[in-house]
């Protein structure tokens, strides 16, 4: 690579890299899209190969972008957070993602520290592979996620196990269905598990939303399948039950995910210890 390379086209590359699209890239880096464009046109002519290969969804890297994107990943993030400090006090804003329920239930609750030591809090709720997109993308620092994260230059480690319980209000464990998604992901997942075949039927009731279905639950309306962590205090007071309590139940692992880059940071740090000392008890 010639010394006269660009670090503005070295960080275009990797946003490019890590978004997947030209057009996501230049969100990412407040950039035109033809800006971006001719930016990587220009590092792949001083290059003298291609680094993308075009297509309608948007961009595959080439053998050679994968290896510089792997030396270029962690410096170049590292170089870009000095930029950023000279002059100013560090920013000390952690951007965080997870899915809504556990982000209420527990999450938020456990930063209360971390927030009183002074560092800010912005909170993007969504599916895990939009927000680790967004993770590698450099959109967040940190994602509870239910997926273990694969990308280059992302860091996991569990934070906790889910353990899903099928609940009602009864006993009767035949009555109609509660679901998170048309398919019943949740439910069938627990059927296939704990007693080896299908769900019976469809669900009457679907909402995107473990805490609407928990509602629902308390409401007798059906039977749902939850995580215990969400409906622990109502399986101890009663208002719900564990309709087929088993010694095997579904667990489905948490993790924490990260850029490496920035894990050690000292707001990114800080949240991530308090929620995995936090899950212990989880």
């Amino acid at each position: 690579m010639s010394s006269r390379v660009s670090l503005d086209l070295l960080h275009t590359f990797l946003a490019v890299h890590r978004a997947g699209t030209l057009t996501r890239a230049a969100e990412v880096l407040g950039l035109s899209q033809p800006t971006v464009t001719a930016q990587l046109r220009t590092l792949e002519t001083q290059l003298g190969q291609a680094l993308f290969v075009r297509g309608a969804r948007g961009v595959t890297p080439t053998p050679a972008a994968d290896d510089l994107a792997r030396r270029l990943d962690g410096p170049l993030d590292a170089l870009a957070g000095v930029a950023g400090s000279l002059g100013s006090e560090p920013d000390r804003t952690l951007l965080l993602g997870g899915p809504a329920e556990l982000m209420t239930e527990r999450v938020l609750p456990a930063l209360a520290g971390t927030i009183g030591g002074g560092v800010s809090v912005r909170v993007r709720l969504g599916l895990a592979d939009d927000l680790l997109a967004d993770l590698s993308a450099g959109q967040l620092d940190l994602v509870v996620s239910a997926v273990r994260p694969r990308r280059a230059g992302l860091h996991a480690e569990p934070l906790c196990d889910e353990e899903f319980v099928l609940v009602g209000t009864s006993d009767v464990s035949d009555k109609p269905l509660l679901s998170y998604a048309e398919d019943m992901p949740i439910i069938r997942r627990w059927w296939r598990h704990v007693l080896g075949s299908p769900p019976p039927k469809r669900a009457v009731l679907v909402v995107p939303d473990l805490r609407a279905l928990r509602a629902a639950a308390l409401a007798g309306i059906g039977v749902t399948v939850l995580p215990r962590y969400l409906i622990a205090d109502d399986l101890k007071n009663g208002s719900l039950r564990d309709l087929h309590p088993t010694d095997d139940p579904p667990i489905n692992t948490l993790y924490l995910a990260t850029r490496a880059a920035v894990k050690d940071a000292p707001h990114v740090a800080s949240a991530r210890r308090a929620l995995l000392t936090a899950a212990r008890t989880w």
